[in-house]
C-alpha cells in the first residue's frame, strides 16, 4: 500500500477509457488531452510507479525508432519540461520525476489514486477471498471499477495494448464469477444489472446473454425477446456478425421457459397468426428463426418432394469485390433487403446474414425460377447508373435426415 497523504495532496489518474489527471479538482492536462511526449510519459510513469521504468525502456517507449542524435539529452529535456508543466498545473513543489540507479520513479510525496491500480487490487483480493458474500461484493466493486478499455485511445501502443488485453480478461473473469454466484442465488435483479453494465462497458462481447438469462429467470419473457431482437439487429448493423452461441442458447432457454396459461385453440391460433398488415413480400426474420425454418423445410422434403433452394446475396463494388464497411453499405443493405422482400413470395424466408449479405430460402421452386428472382431483385435494387451490384450464390437444399 502506498503511504496515505491528505486528500488535498492526491493526484487522481484515470486509465480506463479516456486518460485524465485531476489534482485539486482541476485537470493537469487541460481541457483537451493531446498526444504529446508529456502525456505518454505520464501514462508510463504513473502506471508503473511502484517498480519504476528503466531509462532504456522509457526512451524506447517514448522515442522508438526516431532518428535522434542524443537520446539521453532529449530525455532530460522532456523531463525538465514535464516538471515545469506539473508545477504550473498547481501540484505542490516536489521532485516529481526522480532517477535512481538508471530507473525513473514518480515522487513519493504526491499520492496517486489510479483506477487501474484499484482494479488490480480488487481483482487480487477477490481471488483470495474465501467468504462467498464478501467475494461477491468485491467482484461487483471490481466490475464497476472497470469503466472502459485501458487507454482506449492508445491501442496502437504496444505496452498499452498488452495491458488492455490483461485488464479486459480480468474484467471478464470478474463478471463471470459474479454472475455464477448470483445465478446460484437466483438473484436475477442483480444479474440483470450486471449484464446491462457489462454490455455497455465491453460492447459486442455477448454479455446481453446475462441480461436475457436474468429476464427469463424473472419471467419477463417479452423483454427478453425484445432484447434478443435488438441485440441481433445491432450486432448485424454495426459489426456484421451473427448471433453467438451464448445468445442462441438464451433464446432456446426463452422458448423452453415461456409457459402459457390454458386457453382454447382458436385463441392460441390468433396469438400465433401474423397480422395481415405485417404481411409484405418475403418473410424477413432473425437468424435463429431462419435456421428453424430451414431445418423444418428440410424435414418436410422427406415426404413432400419439394424443390428448395438457398440463395446468398452479397453487395459488391464496381470491381466485383464484396463491400465490407462504410456508411454507404448500410444504406445499400437496407435497400437490398427491401428489394429482396418485394421480389420473392410470401412463403419464402429472408435473413440479413451480415454486412451487405442476405440469405434467401426459396421454397417449392426451380433453378430457372431462381434466375428469374435474381433479375427481379436487380430491377428493384439497381438505380440509374449505380456502380454497385449484387453477387448471387445458389445451392439446392437436400434432405439431411436419414
Amino acid at each position: 500500500m502506498e503511504q496515505k497523504k491528505s486528500k488535498d495532496n492526491v493526484l487522481y489518474v484515470k486509465m480506463f477509457g479516456s486518460f485524465s489527471m485531476i489534482y485539486a479538482g482541476e485537470s493537469v492536462l487541460g481541457n483537451k488531452v493531446s498526444e504529446t511526449q508529456f502525456t505518454y510519459m505520464m501514462q508510463i510513469l504513473l502506471h508503473n510507479r511502484k517498480n519504476g521504468v528503466s531509462r532504456e525502456s522509457l526512451e524506447e517507449m517514448l522515442f522508438g525508432d526516431r532518428d535522434i542524435k542524443n537520446v539521453h539529452h532529449t530525455m532530460q529535456s522532456v523531463i525538465y519540461n514535464a516538471k515545469n508543466k506539473l508545477r504550473k498545473a498547481g501540484l505542490p513543489t516536489a521532485n516529481y520525476i526522480r532517477m535512481e540507479k538508471g530507473v525513473f520513479y514518480w515522487t513519493d510525496n504526491i499520492l496517486v489514486v489510479e483506477d487501474a491500480a484499484e482494479f488490480d487490487r480488487l481483482y487480487k483480493e477477490a481471488q483470495q477471498e474465501k467468504d462467498i458474500n464478501a467475494k461477491l461484493q468485491i467482484l461487483l466493486e471490481a466490475c464497476h471499477c472497470y469503466t472502459g478499455e485501458f487507454l482506449s485511445m492508445y491501442a496502437g501502443v504496444m505496452w498499452a495494448a498488452a495491458e488492455a488485453r490483461r485488464y479486459r480478461k480480468q474484467f471478464c473473469q470478474c463478471v463471470e464469477e459474479a454472475a455464477e454466484i448470483l445465478r446460484n442465488r437466483q438473484d436475477y435483479l442483480q444479474l440483470e444489472q450486471l449484464g446491462t453494465y457489462a454490455s455497455g462497458i465491453v460492447p459486442f462481447s455477448d454479455w446481453e446473454s446475462l441480461t436475457m438469462e436474468a429476464l427469463i429467470g424473472m419471467g419477463r419473457y417479452e423483454e427478453a425477446g425484445s432484447l434478443y431482437a435488438e441485440t441481433v439487429d445491432r450486432y448485424f448493423k454495426e459489426r456484421g456478425i451473427r448471433p453467438s452461441q451464448k445468445l442462441m442458447d438464451s433464446l432456446d432457454q426463452l422458448g423452453e421457459q415461456m409457459l402459457h396459461p390454458y386457453g382454447m385453440l382458436d385463441k392460441i391460433q390468433t396469438e400465433l397468426a401474423e397480422s395481415r398488415a405485417d404481411i409484405y413480400g418475403g418473410y424477413l426474420c432473425s437468424y435463429p428463426i431462419f435456421q428453424g425454418i430451414y431445418r423444418m423445410v428440410t424435414r418436410m422434403m422427406d415426404r413432400g418432394g419439394q424443390s428448395i433452394y438457398l440463395m446468398l446475396c452479397t453487395i459488391i463494388d464496381s470491381k466485383g469485390n464484396p463491400m465490407k464497411d462504410g456508411e454507404q453499405l448500410e444504406e445499400l443493405s437496407r435497400r437490398l433487403g427491401d428489394a429482396i422482400c418485394t421480389s420473392i413470395r410470401h412463403g419464402d424466408a429472408v435473413n440479413r446474414y451480415g454486412k451487405g449479405q442476405y440469405l434467401v430460402l426459396l421454397v417449392n421452386t426451380t433453378l430457372e425460377n431462381c434466375a428469374v428472382v435474381q433479375k427481379r431483385i436487380n430491377n428493384n435494387f439497381l438505380i440509374g447508373r449505380q456502380r454497385t451490384g449484387v453477387q448471387y450464390y445458389v445451392s439446392s437444399v437436400t434432405c439431411e435426415i436419414e
